[in-house]
This record gives C-alpha cells, structure tokens and sequence, in this order.
C-alpha cells in the first residue's frame, strides 16, 4: 500500500518536512521517521492518512503494477485533475 521509499520520494516531490506532514497528517513526526527508516509497521490508517495528506498536496502513488516496474510516486497531472 505504501513503502518507505514511497513515503520519502512523496515528500521531496512537494517539498516536505517530516513535520509539515506531521502537522497535514495529524501523525507525529516520530512515527513518520520510524517508518522511513524501516524500524516500524504503521497501521493501515496511518498509511491512509499520509497518502490523503499527499495526494492533496499534488502527489499521485503508483502501486506495484502490472507494467512490472513496482511502487512509485509522481506529482499529478494539473490538466487531469
């Protein structure tokens, strides 16, 4: 649903702290950083709440596919949405 790696390329895409996602997310910091740094397994919620506060800061998740290239992340597309 979301890899560390993800949550990491999301951020630099918009430009964002640890904190301003903290602060859009409603989860602290700490937890954030836990997850990135592989020593944590957040609940699904907690997934769920940093792809909302990221897709509505303009980033769009790729899911592992079947084009067979894996998980991703890109800024969306102002024209489509």
């Amino acid at each position: 649903m979301l890899t560390p790696a993800q949550l990491r390329a999301a951020r630099a895409l918009v430009g964002w702290s640890r904190e301003k996602l903290a602060e859009a997310s409603g989860v602290i910091a700490n937890t954030i950083r836990n997850f990135e740094n592989g020593v944590s397994d957040p609940k699904q919620s907690t997934l769920l709440a940093w792809r909302r506060a990221l897709s509505k800061a303009g980033v769009e998740f790729i899911d592992d596919g079947s084009d067979g290239k894996g998980p991703g992340v890109r800024l969306k597309d102002k024209g489509n949405g």
